[in-house]
C-alpha cells in the first residue's frame, strides 16, 4: 500500500507482475580467426555482410583460408560474424615496433608536424594494423580553407592496383584543421576520432616524442603537398604573351616509364594580366592545352586536369607562389606522377630558377604483412592480452568458431589449435567446426585422420568430409579447395533462421551454395563407414546438387553412445543454457524463498513453453516436452544458507530421423 495516507480520497498503487521475459539469444553468430591482408591485429571486428569484411580486411586473399570461408558463410545464409586477424611477426619487427605503414608530415621548414600510421581507433586505443596495404595510402595537404593563412585540409586516399589500373578504394577529407593543441579542430584528435584509414601522433618515425607545440599563435602547419614548401621571391614582371615554359610528366613510382616533356605557351588573347591572380588561369590553361588526343590516357589526364593555385599574401614578407597539381581523372592515375615546370622565365613566373617537382601526395611506407602463413601460437594466442582466439573475449556472444588455416598446419600443431579452441568454445557455450587438411582426400585417409585425431572428440565440435571446391576470384575463378567450415557455418545460420536451431542442418534442403564440386564422391556404403565414426559427409545427389548429409558431433561415434550424439540436440541445449544464463541474472540477490521460486518457474516456464509451441521438443503436451522445477526440494535449507538457488530444467529433444526404414511386403490378391 502507499507509504503514507494523509488525505481522504483514492490512492493508486502499481504492483509488479513478476513477469520477466527471457529472450532467446542468437544461435548462429560465427567467428573466424586467420591471417588477412589488412585489418586491426588481434581485435575482433564485427562484419554484417561480405562488403564489411572486404572493407575492413581486404576481401579474398590467396594466403588467407578464412577469407574464402567468410565469403562462403555469407553466401550460404550467414548474417553476422566476428573476424580476428592474427599475424606471426619476427622478433626484430616486434622490437622495432615498425609493422604499420607510416610517414612523417613536415612544415615548410622541414620541422616534423606529426607521424601518420596506417590503422584506426578501436575501443579508445589505436589498433595495430600492419600490412602492405598501408603502403598504398596517400595524403594531400592544402590551404583552401576558411582561414587560408592559419588552417589546412588533409585528404587521405587508399588506392589499390587491379589489372594494372589504380583504383581509389577509400577516401577521407578533414577540413579546417589546426596544430593548436587546445583547439576543437586540433588535427591529431580530429583525425584519430573519425578516420578509418590512418591515425596521427606526435612522434617521429623512430618513436621519439616530437618537441612540444607552441601554446600561442602563430601555430605551425604542414606544408602544402605539391609546393616547394616555402614562399618564393617576388618576380620581376608578369611574363609577356606567347612566353613558353616546359612541362615534364614523370612517374616517380616507376623509373622505367620514360619522362615526357611538352612546351606550353601562354596566350592572353588580349592585354597581358597585371596581377598574379589574373595570371593564374592563363598558366592553368597553357598546361591543359597540352592534353592532345594522341597522348596516352594517363599522361593526357594529368595534363587535362591540371590545376594551378596561388598561395601567399603577395607581400615582400609573404610573396605569392603557384602550386601546380596534375589531374587524376584517369583510372590509370598513378599517385606518384608529377608535373615539372622548367623554363628560362621561371623566375618571372614565380618559380625558382631551375625546376619545381610537383610531388602531389605523401605516401605511407614500410608496412609489413608479417610472416605468412601464421603458426599455431598466433592462432591460439594468449588469454591475458586477449590475442588469437582470446580476442573474442571482447565479443558478447559467439556461437560458431572456424579456424580454416589450422588444417594446413602439421598434425601436432593442428591438434593444439583445435584442442584449445574446443575448450574455449565449450566455456563460451559455442560450437567448433573443424576442417580437415587437403591431403585427407580419400575414404582411407579420412579414417586414418579420425584415428590420429581421436583426442579432438568433443560434444561441442563437428567435422565434415570431404573438402569443397569453390570458384577463386583471385585466380580467374578457377576452382580452389577449401575446408567446409565457412560453408557449414552459413548453412547452420540458414537452417536456424528458416527451421530453428533444433532442426538438423542436413538433408536435401541443406544445399551447399557456391560449391562447384566435392573433393571426393562418396557412395552409400562409404558414407556408412564414416557415419558411425562421427564424421559428417557431404554428398552429391542428382537433382539436389551438393548437400550436407550428416548431423553428428564428434561425440557422435556409435561406440561412445553419447547423449550429445546429434548436432541439433547439442546446439539446442547450448541455446537454452545461454538464454537462461542471460535471462535469469535478475535472480541474483533476490530473497531466496517461495515467492522467488514461483517467479523463476513462471518465467523459465514461459520461455520453455514458447520453444515447445515452435516444435523444438518431443511430446504432445508441455508436461511431456519439458519441466521446470525450483522449490524447497531443489533448494534445501542448507543451499539457502549458502546463498544458492537451484533451478532444474529438463527437455525432451527431437532426434533427427537419421535412418529411414521402408518395409515392403507383397500381398496375395483376392483369391475368392
Amino acid at each position: 500500500m502507499p507509504s503514507a495516507l494523509t488525505y481522504p480520497g483514492v490512492y493508486i498503487e502499481e504492483r509488479a507482475s513478476g513477469v520477466r521475459t527471457i529472450t532467446g539469444v542468437a544461435t548462429s553468430i560465427a567467428a573466424f580467426v586467420d591471417s588477412f591482408p589488412r585489418g586491426p591485429l588481434n581485435e575482433a571486428v564485427q562484419c554484417l555482410g561480405y562488403a564489411d569484411f572486404e572493407r575492413e580486411f581486404g576481401g579474398i586473399h590467396t594466403t588467407s583460408e578464412a577469407s574464402y570461408g567468410i565469403k562462403q558463410f555469407f553466401q550460404n545464409g550467414g548474417a553476422e560474424c566476428w573476424v580476428v586477424r592474427v599475424a606471426t611477426l619476427d622478433s626484430a619487427t616486434v622490437a622495432e615496433n615498425a609493422i604499420e605503414a607510416r610517414a612523417m608530415v613536415e612544415d615548410s621548414l622541414g620541422t616534423a608536424m606529426f607521424r601518420v600510421l596506417a590503422g584506426r581507433r578501436l575501443r579508445g586505443a589505436i589498433a595495430t594494423d600492419p600490412g602492405d596495404w598501408g603502403n598504398h595510402v596517400f595524403l594531400e595537404i592544402d590551404y583552401d580553407t576558411s582561414a587560408p593563412t592559419e588552417t589546412f585540409n588533409l585528404s587521405i586516399t587508399e588506392q589499390v592496383i587491379e589489372n594494372g589500373r589504380r583504383r581509389v578504394l577509400r577516401n577521407e577529407v578533414f577540413r579546417n584543421l589546426t596544430m593548436e593543441l587546445a583547439a576543437p579542430n586540433y588535427a591529431v584528435d580530429t583525425v584519430n576520432e573519425t578516420s578509418r584509414i590512418v591515425q596521427l601522433d606526435r612522434f617521429d618515425l623512430t618513436g621519439t616524442a616530437l618537441a612540444a607545440l607552441p601554446t600561442t599563435a602563430p601555430f605551425p602547419r604542414p606544408a602544402v603537398s605539391g609546393s616547394e614548401g616555402a614562399d618564393l621571391p617576388m618576380p620581376a614582371a608578369i611574363p609577356p604573351n606567347t612566353s613558353t615554359f616546359d612541362v615534364t610528366v614523370a612517374d616517380d613510382t616507376d623509373p622505367a616509364v620514360p619522362r615526357a616533356t611538352h612546351t606550353a605557351t601562354l596566350s592572353y588573347a588580349g592585354a597581358a594580366p597585371l596581377t598574379y591572380q589574373a595570371l593564374r588561369p592563363h598558366i592553368e590553361a597553357a598546361i591543359r592545352a597540352l592534353a592532345l588526343p594522341a597522348l596516352a590516357e594517363t599522361e593526357r589526364s594529368l595534363l587535362a586536369g591540371a590545376t594551378v593555385r596561388l598561395l601567399g599574401k603577395g607581400t615582400t614578407a609573404s610573396p605569392y607562389r603557384f602550386v601546380v597539381q596534375g589531374g587524376r581523372g584517369s583510372p590509370d592515375y598513378l599517385a606518384g606522377s608529377t608535373l615539372t615546370i622548367e623554363t628560362a622565365i621561371a623566375q618571372d613566373m614565380g618559380f625558382p630558377t631551375g625546376s619545381i617537382a610537383n610531388v602531389q601526395q605523401y605516401q605511407l611506407a614500410d608496412g609489413l604483412d608479417g610472416l605468412l602463413p601464421v603458426d599455431d601460437v598466433a592462432l591460439i594466442g594468449s588469454e591475458a592480452p586477449k590475442t588469437g582466439i582470446y580476442a573474442l573475449e571482447d565479443v558478447d556472444l559467439v556461437n560458431i568458431l572456424c579456424i580454416p588455416h589450422a588444417a594446413d598446419l602439421d598434425g601436432t600443431n593442428m591438434r593444439a589449435v583445435y584442442d584449445q579452441a574446443a575448450v574455449y568454445m565449450s566455456s563460451r557455450r559455442g560450437f567448433l567446426l573443424i576442417d580437415i587438411p587437403p591431403a585427407t582426400a580419400t575414404l582411407d585417409a579420412m579414417q586414418t585422420w579420425m584415428t590420429e585425431n581421436d583426442p579432438l572428440r568433443s560434444r561441442d565440435a563437428a567435422v565434415y568430409f570431404p573438402r569443397t571446391f569453390v570458384p577463386d576470384p583471385a585466380n580467374g575463378n578457377r576452382l580452389r579447395s577449401i575446408g567446409a567450415s565457412g560453408t557449414i557455418a552459413g548453412l547452420y545460420a540458414r537452417t536456424d533462421a528458416t527451421r530453428g536451431v533444433w532442426k538438423a542442418p542436413a538433408g536435401t534442403d541443406a544445399k551447399l551454395e557456391n560449391v562447384q564440386a566435392l573433393a571426393y564422391a562418396l557412395t552409400d556404403l562409404q558414407n556408412g563407414a564414416l557415419n558411425p565414426l562421427g564424421v559428417n559427409c557431404l554428398r552429391t545427389f542428382p537433382g539436389y546438387s551438393h548437400i550436407s548429409w550428416g548431423a553428428r558431433t564428434l561425440e557422435g561415434a556409435d561406440t561412445l553412445a553419447s547423449e550429445w550424439k546429434y548436432i541439433p540436440i547439442r546446439r539446442l541445449a547450448l541455446y537454452i543454457e545461454e538464454s537462461l544464463f542471460r535471462g535469469t541474472k535478475w535472480v541474483v540477490f533476490e530473497p531466496n524463498d517461495e515467492p522467488l521460486w514461483a517467479q523463476i518457474r513462471l518465467n523459465v516456464g514461459v520461455f520453455m513453453n514458447g520453444l515447445f509451441r515452435q516444435g523444438a521438443f518431443q511430446g504432445k503436451t508441455p508436461q511431456e516436452a519439458y519441466f521446470v522445477k525450483c522449490d524447497k526440494e531443489t533448494t534445501t535449507q542448507a543451499d539457502r544458507n549458502l546463498g544458492i538457488v537451484n533451478i532444474l530444467v529438463g527437455f525432451a529433444p527431437l532426434k533427427p530421423a537419421e535412418f529411414v526404414v521402408l518395409t515392403i511386403q507383397q500381398i496375395a490378391g483376392d483369391l475368392q
